[in-house]
């Protein structure tokens, strides 16, 4: 398992006292409130990063970090990711995963078949879409939904999944 959690990008700068714009990947946008510092990954390098206050635009968040004041310093920040230590993270419900530890898990059907790695995993309102592709190149979509993921062992990397119909 990972360390650290990516929770955002920073898309832009906000204003000209140093904000920046950043994009949540995380469904409780509100847990930046309760953050004392933010990893910065630019250059395949990590910056620990303090931050000093924390605002809400839109679908945004806007962060203020100590020792960026003014537009000027915040431009080196702009596609880059923020990322947090586990500890800091949010707990989860039961039967909810950070993204991170899904990705690369083996997918087996209830029989024992394997239909590949977890890939990607999308939103689409309802529930998450996991994509599993095997080592050909085809994908199978899965919903996650209590009927068709059957369980999900994080630290064996390992999922099984029921097949229902329309499913292959």
């Amino acid at each position: 398992m990972q360390n650290l959690l990516e929770i955002g990008q920073i898309v832009n700068s906000y204003g000209i006292k140093g904000f920046l714009k950043v994009v949540p990947f995380t469904d409780d946008v509100t847990r930046y409130d309760n953050l004392k510092t933010i990893y910065i990954e630019r250059n395949k390098k990590l910056q620990e990063m303090e931050i000093e206050e924390v605002k809400y635009h839109k679908n945004l968040v806007l962060l203020k970090l100590k020792g960026i004041d003014d537009i000027n310093d915040t431009l080196q920040f702009k596609n880059c990711y923020i990322k947090i230590d586990r500890k800091d993270a949010v707990d989860l419900p039961e039967d909810t995963y950070f993204i991170v530890d899904l990705i690369g898990m083996e997918v087996y059907t209830d029989e024992d078949i394997l239909l590949g790695k977890l890939v990607d995993v999308f939103p689409t309102g309802s529930n998450d879409v996991y994509v599993v592709k095997d080592e050909l190149g085809k994908q199978t979509l899965l919903p996650a939904i209590g009927d068709v993921i059957k369980s999900v062992d994080v630290p064996n990397k390992k999922m099984v999944v029921h097949m229902i119909e329309g499913l292959e």
